[in-house]
């Protein structure tokens, strides 16, 4: 099926790319962030905001354009200078756009005022350079003496460094001597000034350990040891050298070309001389070592010659006679005491063979069997004893059952046995002996013969309940 287009005779049209806002600002956000990626930016600020949340939002311009910055909370922490409007700053971050509002904005990563972060820049530009070049290899860098012959100081004649260095020094190993190298340490033609010291200090060979200290300042105070005159005079000097410059957080070019870094100027003539007590202690342990090997070699020949004196005293005839002497009263010894144990061993072997025939005698058989007669004996007594015992216990409790249930027994509580009536049957009714009738009573010692006088019947009696 053929498009209206095509009837009518028009040219195709493309198909169009449609975006949507938010597309078409996360599309350029990706493209701006990817193009530009970190950059550094001189401005200065304007309308700074600080909101609750602790970003910070200003614009940074300058006299043609304005810039929309952001800084936010977990960066501006490590702000060393607080931000206000007017300043002048450098600042280093990415270029974005925030897309809810479609602004193009700096999120900003760091932030300095710009007159140390020029020095900054030119820092960063020159040590990149430098470190191309191989200046900062470990691999050109100079091993230290362990024990320098004399030791050079390039810095100023008039500051602490180099009193705290002297006195350093002095302390650690006295006996080294210093010589002062003066040089301007801050200010202009001072970085030529070091130059020149170290020329100097390497043209004469007066030392073999330098040191190049200041103490501590600004990066502004410390400039001339991030100069490239400065570097190059240290990478070019055939003597090792310990930088000791600033504080322990101050860094400077001249610390990544030097053979040793040092904290302070302090630290450099610790790093630059052993301790003293360290190489008394170690010449102590050397000489005690060197006395017991020539104890030791010296004692060689007392040993031998000992050794010699001990041979020949074994040579000898009366030593010889003494050790046969010996030999003899030894094997006399073992012969006794042969004899002794052979004798003990007999007689014990005698006791055995008397006591087996002890045991085979007939009298002792018959004293065995007659005691085991008195035994069998004992034990048919008692045997006859226990089978008697048991059936008499048997009588015993049969009697005593026959006399719990024996009418005698009953009789001797104090019942009777009353008889009568024409057959003499036992009366267990009082009906059957009427008034006159005659009846015999057993007691349980005799009988009574009576006549009854009056006879009440069972339910004549009163009630006992």
């Amino acid at each position: 099926m053929s498009s209206l287009g095509d009837n009518l005779g028009l040219p195709l049209q493309p198909a169009r790319e449609v975006y949507t806002v938010s597309s078409l600002n996360r599309e350029a956000r990706r493209l701006i962030e990817g193009r530009l990626g970190t950059v550094w930016v001189e401005g200065e600020i304007s309308g700074l905001v600080r909101p609750r949340s602790g970003h910070l939002y200003w614009r940074m311009k300058d006299e043609n354009a304005q810039l929309r910055c952001a800084m936010f909370r977990g960066q501006n922490r490590l702000l060393k200078f607080q931000p206000d409007d007017g300043q002048h700053v450098l600042a280093r971050g990415r270029v974005s756009i925030y897309e809810p509002r479609g602004e193009y904005q700096l999120v900003v990563e760091y932030l300095e005022e710009v007159g140390e972060g020029l020095l900054r820049r030119r820092f960063e530009e020159l040590k990149l350079k430098l470190a191309a070049e191989g200046l900062f290899d470990e691999g050109r860098k100079q091993e230290k003496p362990e024990l320098p012959r004399r030791i050079g100081v390039v810095t100023s004649p008039s500051g602490a460094a180099v009193r705290d260095i002297i006195t350093v020094l002095a302390r650690r190993f006295p006996a080294i001597p210093v010589l002062i190298y003066p040089t301007s340490v801050q200010g202009a033609g001072a970085a030529r000034e070091i130059a020149s010291a170290l020329e100097l200090a390497d043209r004469r060979g007066e030392c073999d350990l330098l040191i190049l200290a200041r103490g501590g300042g600004s990066l502004e105070d410390l400039w001339s040891f991030n100069e490239e005159v400065v570097a190059r005079a240290m990478a070019a000097v055939s003597i090792p050298v310990i930088s000791g410059v600033g504080h322990e957080i101050d860094f400077t070019i001249a610390d990544f070309v030097a053979d040793l870094r040092a904290p302070t100027p302090s630290g450099a003539a610790e790093l630059a001389v052993p301790d003293q007590a360290q190489w008394f202690g170690a010449l102590k342990t050397l000489d005690q070592r060197l006395a017991r090997a020539v104890g030791q070699r010296l004692a060689e020949p007392k040993t031998a010659l000992a050794g010699l004196a001990h041979r020949l005293d074994r040579s000898h005839p009366g030593v010889q006679l003494r050790h046969s002497q010996q030999r003899l009263d030894e094997l006399e010894t073992r012969v006794r005491l042969g004899l002794a144990r052979t004798l003990q061993d007999r007689r014990s072997r005698l006791a055995q063979s008397s006591l087996r025939l002890r045991g085979l005698s007939p009298a002792g058989r018959i004293r065995s069997l007659d005691e085991r007669l008195r035994f069998v004996r004992g034990g048919l007594a008692g045997a006859v004893r226990d089978a008697l015992r048991k059936p008499r216990q048997r009588l015993t409790l049969s009697r005593r059952a026959l006399e719990s249930v024996s009418p005698l027994a009953t009789l001797r509580r104090g019942y009777a046995i009353v008889t009568g009536g024409e057959t003499g049957a036992i009366l267990t009714d009082a009906k059957a002996a009427p008034p006159g009738a005659g009846v015999e009573i057993r007691l349980a010692q005799g009988e009574l013969s009576a006549t009854v006088d009056e006879s009440r019947p069972e339910s004549d009696l009163p009630d006992e309940s």
